[in-house]
This record gives structure tokens, sequence and C-alpha cells, in this order.
């Protein structure tokens, strides 16, 4: 278990702004960070970083904490796992606090825990076989040495071998302890009726360790070295409940600093592609591994930039295939640029040929943009064939109609325009023609789904206090009363008593004399857990406000902290366009003290109606208790009206009235 010194100096060390610049590409916004929510598909950033309080906000969500519970949601990590990631990031070394785990702990692993255990094992034991055993010294590493492939490197990817008899990892494993379900469940491990003891399914071939963004091992692929076997080339791991090729990138996690930082991404095919670019210096890159781009593995790449430059091949077949990748990424909104190597290269070779500046320049120099990409290929072979020119020209007017921009489409269409000597009129006609293709069969897809997946007519409830105006107004002000306290709780008011005598007081202070005066019932779970921790460290000579709560490893406090620390006011950056409204908690003092009369006057309300209540109860059975009721809301109907008169509320308007001067 980690120290709580640990843990401490995590949450002190760690810059929330860094951990999800890793996976958000964020820009400035006055004193916050803004970017495009990671966990929801918008096109108008609603995802906030606060860098002063350490804390991010996903307002199309509704998700939000600290760098660690970003962590905790975006890679599905546990807690430990968020902070030991945190603590390498950061060069932190743990401490563990060595008391008795119970039993129950112990058992809680689940599947995708184990899975992830089994694929650090065999990451682990595929790399000492390359480098400490003969068989794997003698065959991966020379071949990866034949590829010229330097030891940081090979160390930097985790390369390694997979030795030649069939069940060397598995026997290794279940001496390790683990069963045969979870290995077949990787697919490291195959269990045939006829072979109990098991068969690696990447024996005798050199591995490629695939990453997760954050550097989790979720699968393998691996490729055999032997040409007379009449089997694949290259092998995957099977889809697992951890790994879906169609959401991971190879590279991504080793790339990912300098696709940010470059704000470009290179797309690459296979996996030597990529290691070779990062030998010869170039990081920024990443490959789809072979599988056909999907829209999944974009948003990917988007989350750090919406600049992409697909390399090919020069005599690469599957060329115009390609074509299909390039209006996926127009309809995700990337900008895009092809670059087509010399034939008889790839990115490989041709990394391993030339220097690190020599391809930097090459692929600025000669990558197109994806009209003239399609032009050279479509147009390579036609001739003067008149019908076919009109059938290419349409072909890109096609992919024009997937650019979501409609000042980008324009830009475009006019270089259509001026390359093929054609008018802007024409091309605007069959750009709309297009369009409408486009439209009716994103518009049959989705009404297929909705047919598969139509939901059963239902009576949806209105929320329990949405039904009561009382109990609505009521939870309101409590809500906003916390929020104050969160907020501002440290904040000194000059407050004036009945001989007028001013005195000091925290808003902290204030609001929990307000709750503790009227006996106040909580009606927010968490606002009692939160008032609790307060009383608590008044006791100790604490103030705790809302930094104190956002560590909390509770996801409804931790929730109600960061929607009161950044209120929805912070998504818009009003100084940019020179509008300086006044700033949330200008005039705290007033704003406290309104408030708690405000609350108040609304507890009170709610008490009339819940007293009321009991009357038709006790109207026949006990007249005591009954003319006690009728009591209790009479005074409570003064205390009403004497409130309304001091905050000049008016309960028949349902407004303010206009205030005295």
């Amino acid at each position: 278990m980690i120290s709580k010194q640990t843990i401490d100096k995590i949450f002190s060390t760690i810059r929330v702004e860094e951990i999800v610049g890793e996976y958000v590409q964020l820009k400035r916004a006055g004193s916050n960070y803004k970017g495009l929510s990671p966990f929801h598909d918008e096109k108008t950033p609603s995802f906030v970083v606060s860098a002063s309080k350490q804390i991010w906000k996903d307002f199309s969500t509704g998700k939000g904490g600290t760098a660690i519970s970003f962590l905790m949601e975006i890679e599905n990590f546990t807690y430990p796992e968020a902070l030991r990631h945190a603590a390498k990031k950061y060069g932190i070394e743990i401490e563990e606090d060595h008391r008795e785990i119970s039993e129950e702990a112990k058992n809680a692993q689940t599947e995708k825990d184990l899975l992830y255990k089994i694929h650090e094992v065999a990451n682990t034991y595929f790399q000492e076989i390359l480098w400490d055993d003969h068989e794997g010294r003698s065959i991966g590493l020379s071949y990866f040495k034949e590829r010229e492939l330097r030891d940081d490197i090979i160390k930097k990817f985790q390369l390694g071998y997979s030795p030649e008899k069939k069940n060397a990892f598995t026997a290794y494993a279940l001496e390790k302890g683990y069963n045969k379900e979870i290995l077949e469940k990787s697919g490291l491990s195959i269990f045939p009726e006829n072979t109990p003891a098991g068969v690696d399914r990447f024996r005798e071939r050199v591995i490629f360790p695939i990453h997760s963004f954050s550097g989790r091992v979720l699968g393998f692929g691996a490729r055999i070295l032997k040409n007379n076997v009449k089997t694949a080339k290259y092998l995957n791991s099977p889809e697992t409940e951890i790994y879906h090729k169609s959401n991971v990138l190879y590279g991504l996690n080793q790339g990912k600093q300098a696709i940010s930082r470059k704000n470009a991404c290179l797309l690459v095919e296979g996996y030597m592609d990529v290691i070779s670019l990062h030998m010869s210096g170039i990081e920024n890159v990443v490959a789809s591994s072979g599988t056909s781009l999907t829209t999944e593995q974009i948003k990917l790449i988007k989350r750090l930039t919406e600049n992409v430059t697909i390399l090919f091949d020069g005599d690469n077949a599957g060329i115009k295939a390609s074509f299909r990748s390039i209006d996926m990424l127009l309809t995700e909104g990337m900008n895009i640029r092809v670059l087509l190597f010399p034939d008889g290269d790839d990115p490989d070779s041709f990394a391993r040929k030339h220097p690190q500046e020599y391809v930097e320049k090459y692929i600025e120099n000669e990558a197109m943009d994806f009209i003239d990409f399609k032009a050279e290929i479509l147009l390579k072979d036609i001739g003067n064939d008149p019908i076919k020119k009109a059938e290419a020209i349409r072909d890109i007017v096609k992919s024009v109609s997937f650019v979501q921009n409609a000042l980008k489409r324009e830009v475009y269409l006019k270089e259509v325009s001026n390359k093929f000597g054609l008018s802007e009129q024409s091309l605007f006609n069959e750009l709309d023609v297009q369009k409408q293709i486009t439209q009716n069969q994103t518009h049959h897809v989705q009404q297929q789904q909705k047919e598969k997946a139509a939901p059963k007519m239902e009576i949806v409830p209105l929320d329990k206090e949405k039904e009561d105006p009382f109990l609505y107004d009521v939870l309101f002000m409590e809500n906003k009363l916390v929020d104050h306290m969160l907020m501002f709780g440290d904040i000194i008011l000059k407050r004036r008593n009945d001989q007028n005598e001013e005195y000091d007081i925290t808003v902290i202070e204030e609001i929990l004399h307000h709750f503790e005066e009227e006996q106040y019932t909580f009606l927010v779970k968490e606002n009692e857990i939160i008032i609790n921790q307060v009383r608590e460290g008044i006791q100790k000579d604490e103030l705790r406000s809302g930094n104190f709560f956002v560590s909390f490893m509770d996801e409804e406090i931790t929730t109600k902290v960061v929607d009161a620390l950044i209120p929805p006011d912070e998504l818009e950056n009003w100084a940019s366009r020179n509008i300086y409204p006044p700033n949330y908690g200008d005039k705290v003092a007033d704003q406290i003290k309104g408030d708690v009369l405000l609350h108040k006057y609304r507890y009170i309300d709610y008490l009339i109606k819940e007293t009321a209540k009991e009357l038709d109860h006790y109207s026949s059975t006990d007249e005591v208790k009954y003319y006690e009721l009728i009591k209790k809301i009479t005074l409570l109907k003064q205390a009403s009206i004497r409130l309304s008169n001091i905050i000049e509320y008016s309960p028949i308007k349902g407004i303010y009235v206009d205030r005295k001067r």
C-alpha cells in the first residue's frame, strides 16, 4: 500500500495541465486552458483545466477532478495505479506502507487487472529472452541488429523474442501462479484438446508490444523470421477486454509528446516504420498497424493535433484503398497532407538511408494536400478520356464534401477549380450532390442503428425536487452556500454585532454558524459529508475549503467541489473580446449575507409546507398536537414575512422588489 507521505508528495508535485496535456490539446484561455473533451465527441471546446487550482472540468459530461482522477477516468486506472503512473512520470520514489492486507483485498483483482498484469509479465519475459537467453540473442537480437536498430531504440520500444519451445512462456506463467483461463483470455496461450500443457501463440517470433496511451501493455504484434513456414508473417493479439485494435495506435505512447510539441502527426502503416523514424530522430509518428484507420484512432490523434501527414510506400498497391481514410480524417476536421516515397522505398528504408534533417525536409517539401494527391493517383492512367477525368474530379469533390468547415470547403473547391480549369459554380453544384449522397447514406446507417436498438416506451418520472418547488428552492440555496464555503471559505468578512462593534469572521464560519443556528438537516448527502469535514477541521484549527476536498477519492464529492471551483462562465474568455464582466465573488461579503438570508427564507417555506402535511393526520386523532402544529405554522409564517421584508423579496410576485436607495 502506498504511504500517505508518498501520496502527499505526488499531489504536491504533479501538474494537472502537464498530465492532461498528454491526452488533450490544450490552449490558453485567460488564466485557464481549454480543449476538446476526450470523453465526448464535440466541436466546441468545453474541457477546462485550471493550473492555479490544479483541477479540470469537462462541461460536456459533467466530469471533473484532479490529475489523478483524470488518469483513472481516461486510462481506467485504479487509484493506486494512477498514483504509481504519476510517480513514475515525475520521478517520485514510491514508499510502501507495509500494513497487513486483508484476504478480501487480495482477492479483489478483477479479470481486467489480471489481463494487464499477465501482459506486463509477458512483456518482461520476452525482453529477458531477447537480451539474456542464447536463442533470443542469436535469433531475435540478431534480426533487430540486421535492421540496424540501436540498443536504446530496442529498449525504448521494449522489443522482445518468444523462443522456439512451443509452451515456454505458458509454462513460465503457470509456474508464476497464473491460471489457464487468464492465459487463454489474454491470447498469449492456446490450450488445444490434444495439448493440455498449452501452446505459446507467439513462439519463434520477434515481439512488438502494443502500448496504451499511458504506456500499459495491451497486446503484442509478432513477426516470424523463417521464410519457409506457411503461416502469417505478422500475428497480433486477439481482441480482449483490454485490447481493441480499432482503439489503439502503435507508437502513440512513445510519440505523443513530440506530436503535441510539433502540432503534427505522421501516420504510417507498420511497426518498423515507426521505430526507424524514431531512430532517425523523428518521433511524432504513429502506425495503424495494418488495420484500416478507424474513427476512434483519429480521435486519439486529434487530442494532440489536427495536422496529419500520411506516409505511403512508393509502390504500395493499396494506395487507392487509402482514399477512405482520407475521407474519414476530413470528416473529423483534420488537416491532411500525403507523401509518396520514391518507388522501392517505405518510411523504414528511407529513414535508414538518410539523415534526420534530410528526411524532415523531404517530408515537409514533398508532402501534397489531399487534392493534389488524389489527382496524381486518379489521373495517372486515364490519358485524355473525358469520362474518366470527370469521374476522377467527382471523386475529389466527394472528398471535399467531407470537410466540415464551410470556409475550408470553399478554399478547397477554388483549388480544384484552378487545377482543372472548371467553373466554381459547377463544382459547388457537384459538391451539393455529393453532400446529399453522403447525408442520405449517413441517415440510412443511423436509421438502421436506431431500429436495432429501439428501446421500449416507458414513462420517465420527473426528479423529486423538480416536482416540489419548495424542495427545489431550498436544495438550490443549500448547494449554493456549500459552494461558497468551498470557493471562498478562508476569505475574512468584516461584520458588526448588535452593539455595532466590528469583528472578523471567515466565510466558512459564518455559513457554518447559520446551519447550526437553524439546526439545519442537510438534504444532500455530499453536502453533509463536506460540512462534517469542515466541522472536524475547525476543531483542529484548520479551515477546510475547496483545495482540501479536490483529492477526495469520492466521485460525488470531487464533482461537486470542481463544479464550485470552476463555474460554467470559465468556458468564456471574455477578455479576448475586450469584455470585462464582474468576477464571481467580487462582492463576496454582500453575496454571503444575502444568500444566508435567502436560504433561511426558503427553508422556512419548506418547513411550513412539510408541517402542513402533518395537520390532516392529527386533525381527528390528537387535538393537542394539531394546535401545536397550527401554532408552529403561524410562527414560521411570521418569520417568513419578517425575512421577506429584510431581503426585500416579494413572495407574491416571486421576484426581488426595487431596492431602497
